[in-house]
């Protein structure tokens, strides 16, 4: 089967979503690799790139969509692509299932398989498929790339001969891959960062990425981000002012907002309101990731860049993946060669559509000329965080109980075992000589002393307390050279031995210790 990519024509895009890179991937699989001609110009990969990695350079769009059994693209297809579609082929691209209906009623239509990148399910085995977290991630980068070409100071603080310049604060709304990739990116350039998400979970993931978490005094039971697909939920109109009031609070304060929350198949929150934007610091600026879907500011322009009458420069843009072209489209392009590479089983460049696969069910849209959108819940589900069982406070008296009991089981214990061991003891000693009883009295006794000695170690500590006990236990090769010197040969190969093996012991026992040391050494 042929696999094929034609140029995107939806104004202003950039990115393919096909490289020579993931071609030569496609090719494994089995499958042929078709382009179409200047379609990865813009992101620049040549026509000759294509060639030289084995794809068929084809001169018209119309001429790819006839030839091609599967088509790969970015963008939604509009009116005229979905029109090329036959009976039996395969779309893969971003297709916006909750919002066009007539795109799959068209696809229906023709009989075609249409596979939506967005609907990939957000579970551990589909991350290698998870498109829209591809292109969020160079979103959150690209975001505050761009603030910072629009913001009139340094990101991070100096002082210098002359004069003091304080470290830019940031305020990112909304954690998710976005929200994350433009926090590393802010801290790293060395900024400020506050976070602020409606799911208690990330604080520990934005803390870990040096930014400060924005807590709210505010009481919510929020679902867990993993049982919405990643995303979060709808609020209460309580937590939404108490929200709103923590804004206001901060928008004095920051310099750069990062806004990114968006709710799947609903317009962006409103978030950022025009009396936040108002107190805002005159060169301050709002980047707002949500453009596309209405805004989380109340002032964003789609596809605009505005500066307000105090001065505060408003990004709308919604073409941010798109702007780092080269990159995006790579990313994009690795997601596509995964989707393929689990449509191919085989490897023998045949698709296998299996509707009974999680990932691949979620993400189909039309089958075989039925809509099948929207999908059934994945049968593996995200993990959700688990609550923690309460665990009920014990009283002085419980505590002092069991305490009390613990001492005596260990007593009894440590009674019964000495009451076995000195029983042994007495029976060896019926039937042995009293010179083997004097050495065997003292190896038993260093015996129980250090196991009661190594067992009462916690377990963290076994290896570098073993390993120094070794290196200096091994004294015991004095005995073993001692012996070397015997007239029998038995004697001499036994105490060559000991000499080996305690000298493992000596060396191996040290250079472990300082390994371990070593660990904690600023190297």
């Amino acid at each position: 089967m042929k696999i094929g990519t034609p140029k995107e024509i939806f104004a202003g895009e950039s990115r393919v979503a096909m490289t020579p890179a993931s071609a030569l991937q496609l090719i494994k699989l089995g499958y042929e690799c078709a382009i179409e001609k200047g379609a990865g110009a813009a992101a620049g990969f040549s026509d000759d790139a294509y060639k030289e990695a084995g794809v068929e350079v084809i001169g018209t769009a119309a001429a790819l969509w006839k030839a091609c059994d599967i088509v790969a693209k970015v963008r939604q297809p509009e009116e005229v692509e979905l029109k090329r579609l036959t009976k039996g082929k395969t779309l893969i691209s971003f297709f916006n299932p909750a919002a066009n209906e007539a795109g799959m009623e068209l696809a229906k239509s023709k009989g075609a398989n249409v596979i939506a990148m967005e609907m990939v399910p957000r579970i551990s085995r589909a991350q290698k498929m998870d498109a829209l977290s591809s292109m969020a991630n160079i979103a959150g980068y690209r975001a505050v790339i761009e603030a910072g070409n629009n913001f009139g100071r340094f990101f991070t603080g100096q002082i210098t001969a002359a004069g003091k310049v304080p470290p830019a604060k940031v305020l990112v709304v909304g954690a998710g891959v976005a929200g994350l990739a433009a926090i590393g990116t802010s801290t790293s350039l060395g900024a400020i960062t506050y976070a602020f998400d409606v799911r208690p979970e990330v604080a520990e993931q934005v803390e870990s990425m040096g930014a400060e978490f924005v807590y709210l005094d505010f009481e919510e039971e929020q679902q867990d981000g993993a049982a919405t697909g990643g995303y979060a939920s709808v609020s209460s109109p309580e937590f939404r002012e108490a929200q709103l009031a923590k804004f206001r609070e901060l928008a004095p304060e920051v310099d750069i907002v990062i806004t990114t929350a968006l709710i799947p198949n609903r317009e962006a929150p409103e978030l950022w309101t025009e009396d936040m934007v108002a107190a805002m610091k005159p060169g301050s600026v709002i980047v707002d990731l949500a453009a596309e879907k209405g805004g989380n500011c109340k002032l964003t322009v789609a596809d605009e860049k505005i500066v307000t009458d105090n001065g505060v420069t408003i990004i709308g843009y919604t073409d941010f993946p798109s702007r780092m072209a080269a990159q995006s489209s790579t990313l994009y392009a690795t997601n596509i060669r995964h989707m393929m590479a689990d449509l191919t089983p085989e490897k023998d460049g045949q698709v296998i559509h299996d509707m009974e696969d999680d990932v691949i069910r979620g993400a189909t849209v039309t089958f075989e000329g039925e809509i099948t959108f929207p999908p059934p819940p994945p049968k593996v589900a995200a993990i959700a965080a688990q609550k923690k069982p309460e665990v009920k406070e014990k009283t002085p008296e419980e505590i002092k109980a069991e305490e009390a009991a613990a001492f005596k089981a260990q007593t009894r214990q440590q009674v019964t075992l000495l009451a076995v061991g000195g029983a042994l003891m007495l029976g060896v000693g019926l039937v042995a000589p009293a010179s083997f009883m004097q050495h065997f009295i003292v190896f038993v006794l260093a015996v129980f002393v250090g196991f009661q000695v190594i067992w009462n170690v916690s377990h963290s500590l076994h290896t570098p307390l073993m390993a120094v006990t070794n290196a200096i236990s091994s004294i015991i090769i004095l005995g073993a050279l001692m012996q070397i010197g015997s007239s029998s040969g038995l004697v001499i190969i036994l105490a060559a031995a000991s000499v080996f093996m305690a000298g493992i012991n000596i060396f191996g026992g040290f250079l472990v210790t300082r390994r371990m040391l070593a660990m904690f050494q600023k190297s």
